[in-house]
């Protein structure tokens, strides 16, 4: 039977797994589907790269929906 320490370890590895693929996700939307218009795509990259999971989940809910229904991709 697993001690506490293993326990943590377990819900640490299923709590960052699925963080980093959204990390991951966010960046490459980002990356190919975002619209050049200034700069605006190299500092939602720097957003994404540099704030982590909490930059992808800006990006995720505040530009992201905006983009959609701008440019529908």
């Amino acid at each position: 039977m697993p001690g506490m320490g293993e326990l943590l370890i377990i819900v640490m590895i299923l709590i960052m797994l699925p963080l980093t693929g959204l990390w991951v996700w966010t960046l490459v939307d980002c990356a190919m589907k975002e619209p050049s218009e200034g700069n605006d795509k190299i500092v939602w990259i720097l957003i994404i790269v540099f704030a982590g999971v909490i930059g992808a989940a800006i990006y995720f809910f505040a530009r992201r929906p905006q983009r959609m229904a701008k440019f529908g991709r």
